[in-house]
């Protein structure tokens, strides 16, 4: 069992942590997934592309996506298969399941955290979310994530290094060239960032990597060195 202290456990009593697969009580009490669960959601395992981490079927070191458009972020990895993962990231994403993110964390630093190691970022930075977006959601999933991993790694989180000052057309409602015009002067890096070698840019979903992408290139543009990220789910790569 994981509870740490009486407080914990009597919290966990009365607001029973939610499995992020199944989104009922976990079972056995104390834990952050189901155990029944857990091998329902399948981590990405190579052969990833070197450079966006999705699982690839080909021979080949880069997916398409990577070989055909300009990439302004160094690498990354994916944690999850889109597939498995699709339902249970909604509800994290679009309906208060913001207990997730202990999990997801845990299972990020479980397969991926000797990539995190390797990189050795100076910070983790959440993809931001327009304002008018949090005031009806009430949060940001990428900054759960974020401060749940970095509880976890002791990397801190820098929040306020990316703003997001242009209220985006919904990704998932664009093609692949649309995403690209939507997010074009989306983000500013409202503070100096020079002394930064390294950020690992934490997002949701990596689909076309169009947010990350964007990310990247202000962060460089604005003297980052190397921009690396990990995200939660992604699709596969041809």
């Amino acid at each position: 069992m994981r509870v740490k202290n009486v407080p914990e456990m009597l919290t966990g009593l009365l607001f029973p942590r939610r499995c992020p697969v199944c989104d009922r009580p976990v079972k056995p009490f104390g834990e952050y997934a189901c155990t029944e669960c857990i091998r329902k959601v399948r981590p990405i395992s190579p052969p990833r592309c070197l450079k966006c981490g999705k699982k690839i079927r080909s021979e080949s070191a880069l997916c398409t996506d990577c070989t055909q458009r300009k990439r302004y972020f160094d690498r990354g990895r994916i944690l999850y298969e889109y597939d498995d993962a699709a339902g249970s990231v909604y509800r994290f994403k679009y309906s208060g399941r913001r207990e997730y993110a202990e999990s997801y964390a845990r299972d990020t630093v479980r397969y991926l955290g000797d990539y995190i190691a390797s990189e050795k970022p100076d910070v983790l930075v959440p993809i931001p979310i327009h304002r008018k977006r949090y005031r009806k959601r009430g949060y940001n999933q990428a900054f759960e994530y974020a401060e749940a991993l970095s509880r976890l790694t002791d990397i801190p989180v820098g929040n306020d290094i990316i703003k997001r000052v242009k209220n985006t057309i919904p990704l998932k409602l664009l093609g692949v060239s649309e995403r690209q015009i939507n997010l074009k002067n989306a983000f500013i890096v409202p503070e100096n960032v020079v002394k930064l070698n390294k950020v690992m840019l934490v997002d949701d979903i990596f689909t076309t990597g169009a947010s990350i992408n964007e990310a990247a290139r202000v962060l460089k543009m604005a003297g980052v060195r190397e921009v690396c990220f990990v995200t939660l789910a992604g699709g596969a790569g041809i």
